[in-house]
């Protein structure tokens, strides 16, 4: 009688394993991104080794905002890496960079763009973002490999895996997308 128990105890146990590996997989692969933060590139918002969760379903029934932080796959083909950039830019918009300083639609008044690290180098584009497209950088501007570098600047919605929402290590806080 008693090693019957033990055996049901045994199979509960397996069960209980089993299911929670089965949960863990699909709020893991469908629900939340989990990621750890592998560069600077986007210091002070996010630092190296934070660790951060985006929400997949972010932008299941709204559009991605400038200024979102967001996790997404390379839009390099064959470069199998994510990013956590900020989005700058939106499907549509013509964008420009002067003297460090971000204009979109030929306005003369840059984008206010208080949590960058310190004021970016250099004069890039104009871009001219396609539709369902977006163009991101990092907040650390003079430390980022962004939209300004990569073969393919713009980043089409499909590759946006998520919105960041909040960092759980080493600290655990909402993460701030503006």
């Amino acid at each position: 009688m008693q090693e019957k128990q033990k055996k049901n105890e045994i199979i509960d146990f397996i069960k209980t394993i089993i299911i929670a590996i089965i949960v863990a997989f699909i709020i893991t692969n469908f629900i939340i991104v989990n990621a750890v933060i592998p560069s600077g590139s986007m210091e002070n918002t996010i630092m190296t080794k934070d660790r951060i969760v985006a929400f997949r379903f972010s932008y299941l029934l709204s559009k991605p905002e400038r200024q979102d932080i967001i996790i997404l796959d390379s839009p390099n083909p064959n470069e199998d890496k994510m990013y956590l950039k900020r989005i700058i830019g939106l499907p549509g918009e013509t964008l420009n960079i002067i003297d460090g300083k971000v204009y979109i639609n030929d306005n003369t008044t840059p984008l206010n763009e208080p949590y960058i690290k310190e004021e970016m180098l250099g004069n890039f584009g104009p871009y001219t973002i396609p539709e369902d497209h977006y163009f991101v950088m990092g907040d650390n501007r003079n430390n980022s490999i962004d939209s300004r570098y990569w073969e393919n600047s713009f980043v089409s919605k499909d590759k946006i895996l998520g919105k960041a929402i909040f960092r759980y290590y080493p600290k655990i806080d909402i993460i701030v997308n503006k």
